[in-house]
């Protein structure tokens, strides 16, 4: 397969798994407007990309490598990486937020859904679309619920097993549990209200940030991650990356995606017709 150029939009927040294919999954587009998956990649690359000053962000920043279709995963988006160690890997240009974000709305909108249920019967063979920007008509709420605070044993477990990216390095857990599970209440152009969970990495590093912020005081923090992905994020013009766990589209769920990533450049200005 011929190197691909990829503008990375998503990284899903940090899992321990026994085959490390869910380390951390990442999103991005290529240059025709397509969707791609690329898995695994381990979420300390990618910090350390930022740490050697190679880039600011690894979001919304040009990358070129050599990837080879999933033959373990029936979504046409799967890729994984032909080099492990990416030695192969070129980082290219970031794109900026100027002009209100013109740049990336122009990598990232050109294919659009606002219908839920032609994204999910697209989801269904033979297509199988598993990644897709999706526009909600409205927010309604952020909600949020409480769930297991540590990783399970035998998900700790799994790491014991060794690092598939570097051999060498001693078993750890990347990240701290999410205490919380965040979901966004919204609707489509057909007014019908859904449900579906946030599985960002960002909303998840707001969380630990915000957290601290508080001084541990986790009400607090809530509330400020309520203000920015409610309440900040109705003024500006959102868009829901969306993606399929191989697991759900594969027993054919009701509904297979879950959020992995927003989208929210400022809402432009209407110019009056007279």
């Amino acid at each position: 397969m011929p190197r691909k150029k990829v503008l990375i939009t998503v990284t899903t927040y940090p899992l321990p798994s026994r085959s490390h294919d869910e380390l951390v999954c990442t999103a991005g587009m290529l240059e025709t407007g397509e969707m791609i998956r690329i898995y695994p990649v381990p979420f300390s690359f990618l910090g350390g990309l930022r740490e050697k000053g190679h880039v600011s962000s690894f979001k919304y920043t040009w990358i070129e490598i050599d990837l080879k279709k999933r033959t373990d995963d029936f979504r046409p988006e799967s890729h994984s990486p032909v080099n492990y160690d990416f030695r192969d890997l070129k980082i290219l240009d970031s794109l900026d937020t100027q002009n209100n974000w013109a740049a990336r709305k122009l990598a990232c909108l050109q294919n659009v859904y606002v219908n839920m249920e032609k994204l999910i019967e697209d989801s269904k063979a033979p297509d199988n679309v598993s990644l897709a920007v999706f526009k909600p008509a409205s927010i309604i709420k952020l909600e949020w619920e409480e769930t297991d605070r540590e990783w399970k044993d035998e998900w700790k477990d799994l790491r014991k097993q060794g690092d598939l990216f570097n051999q060498d390095k001693d078993p750890e857990i990347l990240m701290p549990k999410l205490p919380y599970k965040f979901s966004y209440v919204f609707t489509d152009e057909t007014g019908k209200q859904r449900k579906l969970m946030i599985e960002d990495w960002e909303i998840g590093a707001l969380y630990w940030n915000c957290l601290r912020a508080a001084n541990g005081n986790e009400e607090i923090a809530l509330q400020k991650v309520k203000g920015k992905y409610e309440n900040e994020f109705k003024n500006k013009d959102v868009h829901f990356f969306m993606g399929t766990t191989k697991e759900w589209h594969m027993r054919r769920a009701k509904n297979p995606f879950v959020i992995i990533g927003v989208f929210y450049p400022k809402k432009e200005a209407q110019r009056s017709l007279f």
